[in-house]
């Protein structure tokens, strides 16, 4: 007999379909004794579905070096670029969408870590500086451009997921 919640997770208010699911494997392993003593490296790997293996380490701001690699790429920079590669997919759909062609999209994207109010440390705010090269015929103006930015962050499915305030800076763009 098929299983009638296959596709489905049961929530407090409710039955909701599951849109899609998204896997990643973490490996670690211990390569030294002095574990208990706090002695030991937080480098470890990332692996996607895709195939792609990423090497992963906390950052250095948090655990220093040795027992962190400042090369490798940490949860709080994936966090920040992983909001800002959403609000960037999700802005060039709406902005294909009114009929704007977006040339090219950079950002650099800062997140800001603060305490919490039980003090505990977390990702608080995250400010996009995008700079978006434009062409065709048909322009944004600074109303448009806001207009997109706030569209792209109602429907991005990351921002929807996190409680971390996510701001655009600079809402401009140039055109070519």
């Amino acid at each position: 007999m098929a299983d009638p919640l296959k596709n489905e997770r049961v929530f407090r208010q409710g039955v909701q379909r599951i849109m899609s699911e998204h896997r990643a494997s973490i490996k670690w392993s211990r390569t030294g004794p002095d574990f208990l003593r706090g002695k030991y490296s937080r480098e470890h790997t990332w692996i996607f579905d895709g195939g792609i293996t990423v090497p992963a380490s906390p950052s250095p701001q948090v655990v220093p070096t040795p027992w962190s690699n400042p090369a490798h790429v940490d949860p709080e920079e994936a966090f920040i670029a992983a909001v800002s590669s959403c609000h960037m997919l999700t802005f060039l759909w709406v902005a294909s969408r009114a009929s704007f062609i977006v040339d090219r999209y950079d950002d650099d994207a800062v997140g800001t870590m603060t305490k919490n109010e039980r003090g505990i440390p977390w990702v608080s705010s995250i400010l996009l500086h995008p700079v978006i090269v434009w062409s065709g015929a048909k322009t944004p103006t600074q109303t448009d451009l806001e207009h997109l930015h706030h569209e792209a962050h109602e429907q991005c499915f990351i921002a929807n997921s996190i409680k971390t305030e996510v701001r655009v800076a600079g809402m401009s763009g140039v055109t070519q």
